[in-house]
């Protein structure tokens, strides 16, 4: 039941916003009581929380993946690419909730969550670092800007990117691979 109140939550947070659903929203939609409900979560902010810690956990369990392969710089940041378009594509409402939604948390779990997405940028970070020591990319790029560029440009995908639309995820993840990686490798002389 757990997981069917998550998935149902999500649902209703993108079509309505979570603000404007309640917990009786959530309970209607499943045909159970609000016992139910409150035998998972102690509160809709706690439900709030739980989905941001599972989206962010699973991101950085499968970034750590890549992260320990042996490719080149340039390879593995197409990956973290391909995970992050990919990930919109497979979840793409649990994705809009998650970077819609934060500012309903509580300060101390918003802080948490928001240490998980420093965390994940700072590992983009290092792959940017490691490729400007092995000359993959521009020696005079910031790697903490960069990193904060990609991760821009990747994740507001989820505001249009539609599965099934005019453009595949690997396609997508293609089109901003390139763009990335030729405006953070050495120019051609």
């Amino acid at each position: 039941m757990k997981r069917e109140i998550m998935q149902q939550s999500i649902a209703l947070f993108v079509d309505k916003g979570y603000s404007a659903t309640s917990i009786q929203d959530i309970v209607d939609a499943l045909g159970v009581t609000k016992g139910s409900f409150y035998y998972h979560y102690k509160s809709k902010e706690a439900l709030l929380m739980d989905i941001h810690r599972q989206y962010i956990d699973e991101l950085l369990v499968r970034q750590q993946s890549i992260l320990r392969g042996a490719e080149p710089a340039k390879e593995k940041l197409a990956e973290i690419v391909r995970l992050l378009i990919g990930d919109i594509e497979k979840q793409g409402a649990i994705a809009n909730v998650y970077f819609r939604e934060l500012r309903h948390l509580k300060e101390e779990n918003a802080k948490a969550i928001r240490a998980k997405r420093a965390e994940f940028r700072e590992q983009i970070e290092s792959v940017l670092i490691a490729g400007i020591e092995s000359g993959e990319f521009r020696r005079e790029l910031n790697p903490k800007m960069t990193a904060f560029a990609v991760l821009g440009v990747t994740n507001w995908s989820y505001q249009w990117f539609q599965p099934g639309g005019e453009l595949s995820a690997g396609e997508l993840a293609g089109i901003y691979t390139d763009f990335i990686l030729h405006g953070i490798m050495p120019r051609q002389t």
